[in-house]
């Protein structure tokens, strides 16, 4: 299960590395940890989250919030990633795993399934983004948190 995790973790950053950019149309203010709180990750989670931190202090369309002290892999934590609409559209076409139209959120959005972890890939307008969310939950449950912090990115662009 860890190797798994530990694959599904390494796919996506290559996929959100490929699909982000770092143009300020990417997000009102192009940068991934101003779209989310510390307050609202938490809440959704359960449990206390660190403040979003970038990838590098130059990529800023990458954020991560995650629980402190606890190892990277495995622990409860949200990836969001801001990518342009075009990549979100490649996204649905080039990936080989299954997708799943959501409605309701955005113009558009998808999640996909690698393994038995969902992501949501979400557009509005010309800018989209990804919101994943690791830990111990069951798939229904992480597809219901992924909505709701999408809905709380949605309401900043």
């Amino acid at each position: 299960m860890r190797s798994q995790t530990t694959l599904f973790a390494i796919v996506f950053a290559i996929f959100v590395v490929v699909g982000a950019t770092p143009s300020a149309t990417a997000a009102p203010s192009g940068d991934a940890c101003s779209l989310l709180t510390q307050a609202n990750v938490s809440a959704v989670l359960g449990v206390s989250v660190g403040p979003g931190s970038h990838v590098t202090p130059t990529f800023l369309t990458t954020c991560t919030w995650a629980q402190p002290g606890s190892p990277t892999i495995g622990n409860k934590n949200v990836v969001l990633s801001l990518k342009t609409a075009d990549a979100f559209d490649m996204g649905r076409k080039l990936v080989k795993n299954p997708t799943t139209p959501v409605r309701g959120i955005g113009d558009d959005a998808y999640y996909t399934e690698y393994g038995k972890r969902p992501n949501l890939s979400v557009k509005k307008g010309n800018v989209a983004f990804n919101v994943a969310v690791y830990g111990d939950f069951p798939v229904d449950q992480v597809k219901a948190m992924e909505k709701i912090l999408a809905l709380q990115i949605l309401s900043k662009f």
